[in-house]
This record gives C-alpha cells, structure tokens and sequence, in this order.
C-alpha cells in the first residue's frame, strides 16, 4: 500500500512564512495556501516571501478563485512565483463557493471554470488565447519573466461525475475524491492527543472547532434557515447571526472566522462537533493517514487551526512518520 505525502493547508497571513519554514523542517511535502480575498491577503505575495525562505518544500493554493482575478493576472502571478520557488509551485483552482458567497454571489460554473483554466494554461505555454473575445498572449520581455513556457501544474478542486470528468480532460490532478486517472488528494482537519487526554477535551474542540463548525455554515449558505436549524444548535447559531444584521447582509457573516476562528456563535457549537474523526494518539492518526493512501490518495493536506497551529503541525509529522516506520 503507497503511503501518502503528507502536506499541510495554511491560510494567507502574517505568519505564514514562519509556518511553512517549520513545516520544511517537520518533513511536510507542501504548503497549500487559501485563497478568498474577503476572508485573507494575498496568497501570491505570501508564497513569494515563503519561497524565498525555503529550499525544499512545494508550494500549492488550495483553491485558487478565477473570479477574483482575470486570466492575465493570473497568469503573471503563477509566473512571479514559479520562478521565485523555482519550480516548486503547483496552482490549484475551484469554482469560488465560500469566497463568491461571502460577496453576495453565486459560485462560478464548471465551464466557466474550465475556459478559464484553458486559457490560463494557453497562455502559460507562450501562445495566444482568446478572453472575452480578443486574442490576449503574455508579453512579458525576456528579463521581466520567466520564459515561456512556464512549467507549472494546473490542478482542480472538483467534486461529482461532471467535475471529475471536466478534470480529466484539462487538469493535472485534482482536490476531491479519487481520480481514475489523475493524482489526487484531500483535505483532513484533525488534531494529536497528549497522553491521557480525552477525544472531547476542551482543547481538542478549540484546535479543530473552525474547521469542524464549517458544516453549519455550509448548510446556512446552501439550503437556509430549514437546513441549518435541522442541525444540532442550528437554531441558535441561526437567530444569533440573524439578530446581527439584515436579511441582505447576513452573507457577510456567515462564513467570518472561516476555518481560522471562531466567533462566539460559532465558539457555542463545539459541543456539537465531530471529536472522532482524525482525533487520536499519535500511532492511530498515523494508522488512519496510510488508510488514505490505500483508498487512492496521493497526497493529504492536514489543515491545522486552533490556538496553537505549530504544535498541530509537529505533533501530525511525528504520527505521519510513526505510522511511516510502522509500515517499513
């Protein structure tokens, strides 16, 4: 059975760098930075300042939201940061849920997505691509970019019959459940027990509460009120956020704190979370990593939170190389 890489998600801030200079030296294979301008900064700019302070470590975006940047711009960022990492860069793209929601607006379609990802590969490759209608080619002089073309892969967040099928024909691997053909990898959010400490301590709901409460918001934002009151604490959660702001704003707080914090509605649901899934001593979170691999993944992107992000990446390295010798 192929072990998976072991990667971590992080998102766009101030410490950033720092993290990704210690998930090089914990062993991880990648950082896979967020990407949602009303939620974060700019993931190219802190990949550029990542890049420049490691030598081994992939860079990856998870996701990527072409709605927030046309085609060229993305193209000249990709290229800006290919070259400062040396080619240890792979951008990975998605249809904009929680980032286009949070704005008031719906996710862009599949094939929106895909002309928009064949552009972008178009022009990587130095040719001419048609956006809205024009021809529209990098121009970059020599100097001023890498030349073209730039090598770099293009990966999608896709999930479904339609989305694994879009990736098939122009992605190199994707985020989402096993590809038949293309690498894959996945998402996990989790956190390593201290000896005696119990699945539902108080500091195991705080280190994966943001990610873990993300299920009320999603049912909030897909299905409305019905959805997320059928939910443990969904009511309450529901009238706390609607008591903040009218019905025309209200989008603007249901994903705040989005898997980095958590407000104090969001902090009154940890009773409810799940406390099992990839909670555990540090060999059964290691024994649960290579399940993974045996199902199809190439890679997992642990996506640490809570109040203490460098003890969760240190003590998932040590259980991801635990269960590693426990294989070999």
């Amino acid at each position: 059975m192929a072990r998976p890489e072991l990667s971590c998600g992080l998102p766009p801030g101030p410490d950033f760098a720092d993290l990704a200079v210690l998930a090089e030296q914990l062993g991880y294979s990648r950082v896979w930075i967020y990407d949602s301008a009303p939620l974060w900064e700019d993931p190219f700019v802190h990949l550029a300042l990542a890049a420049q302070r490691t030598t081994r470590i992939g860079f990856a975006t998870a996701v990527l939201i072409p709605q927030q940047r046309s085609v060229m711009a993305m193209a000249s960022g990709i290229a800006t940061v290919a070259r400062i990492s040396g080619g240890r860069f792979r951008a990975c793209f998605g249809t904009g849920f929680t980032a286009r929601l949070a704005i008031g607006q719906r996710p862009m379609t599949l094939a929106a997505l895909g002309d928009y990802v064949t552009a972008l590969r178009q022009l990587l490759a130095g040719k001419t691509a048609v956006v809205d209608g024009k021809p529209v080619r990098m121009l970059h002089a020599d100097g001023l970019a890498a030349p073209r073309p730039i090598e770099v892969p293009l990966w999608l967040s896709v999930f479904g019959p339609r989305g694994a099928a879009l990736a098939g024909e122009i992605a190199d691997g994707i985020i989402g459940p096993p590809h038949p053909t293309l690498p894959t990898a996945t998402l996990v959010s989790g956190t390593v027990l201290d000896p005696g400490e119990e699945p539902g301590s108080e500091r195991v709901r705080e280190a994966i509460g943001p990610w873990r409460v993300v299920d009320w918001h999603n049912a909030y934002a897909r299905g409305g009120a019905e959805a997320v009151d059928a939910m443990p604490g969904g009511r309450q959660w529901r009238e706390a956020l609607e008591a903040l702001a009218p019905e025309g704003e209200r989008h603007l707080l249901t994903f705040e704190g989005h898997v980095t914090h958590l407000p104090d509605r969001d902090r009154r649901l940890l009773g409810h979370i799940d406390v099992k899934t990839m909670v555990g001593e540090a060999a059964q979170v290691g024994r649960w990593l290579a399940r993974l691999g045996g199902i199809g993944f190439r890679e997992v992107i642990y996506t640490p939170t809570g109040p203490d992000v460098a003890r969760e990446l240190r003590a998932f390295a040590a259980a991801h190389q635990q269960g590693e010798a426990a294989a070999g």
